[in-house]
């Protein structure tokens, strides 16, 4: 039997991804979280292991989740990041992190999308990054997350007709397991990183959870095929109007 109000989101074990599950699920949404991490702690989402870099075996988990919950709003969170200058990057880099940060995210919509066309209504929210903007040794990620925002923009276009949304959140500096691996807690390039934020302090979690959560809301109907960029104000000078 399926479940109305599913939200399918990618990465939710931990960091963005765990706060924006918790919040959705105390806004009363059925909440499956796909990730190749266990959840580390007691919650109501429903998780289900899955790798992102294996192609196959995605397709079936998302096959099953399709026919189990009526899914008709998609957060595409999970991420890869790994630094590396242009003269050490590798095609094992760039292979690993196009299969999570831009295909996984192509084959997440492509299940939800028959389901939100029946309903004539779809939330889908790409995680990309401030990074996109440019930001030294990250060819590979910023590349993909640059990706993203332009499959975002191309994604509102194809299916505004269908009543179906499509948006982008690029966080700056969040507090999360993935900026502190590359972000060392008192390294010179974190505390000038720090020091060039605006608001003078690195994001929580639940600072992006919330801007996701307006975007997935009935209330966002009117907005599709933008980028918000959460991040202190780092952004400021650099994105375009």
């Amino acid at each position: 039997m399926t479940l109305s109000k599913a939200v399918l989101v990618t990465g939710a074990s931990r960091g963005i991804g765990w706060a924006t599950a918790e919040l959705l699920c105390q806004q009363g949404l059925q909440v499956i979280n796909l990730d190749i991490l266990p959840q580390p702690r007691a919650s109501r989402a429903n998780h289900v292991q899955v790798d992102f870099t294996d192609e196959a075996a995605s397709a079936k988990v998302l096959k099953d989740v399709t026919l189990r919950y009526d899914v008709t709003r998609l957060v595409n969170n999970a991420g890869f990041a790994q630094l590396a200058p242009l003269e050490e990057m590798t095609w094992d880099l760039l292979e690993k992190t196009v299969q999570i940060n831009l295909r996984a995210s192509i084959q997440c919509a492509q299940a939800v999308l028959p389901a939100m066309k029946a309903a004539h209504f779809g939330r889908i929210v790409n995680l990309t990054s401030r990074a996109a903007l440019g930001k030294e040794q990250r060819t590979a990620y910023a590349g993909t997350k640059g990706a993203l925002i332009s499959m975002t923009r191309i994604w509102a276009l194809e299916l505004a007709r269908h009543g179906i949304t499509v948006n982008a959140i690029g966080p700056g500096p969040v507090a999360t397991e993935m900026y502190r691996a590359v972000n060392p807690l008192g390294s010179p390039r974190t505390q000038k990183l720090v020091a060039d934020i605006p608001l003078g302090r690195v994001g929580e979690p639940e600072d992006v959870a919330h801007a996701i959560a307006f975007f997935l809301s009935d209330t966002s109907s009117y907005i599709t095929g933008q980028t918000l960029y959460v991040c202190g104000g780092l952004s400021i000078g650099t994105a375009p109007l």
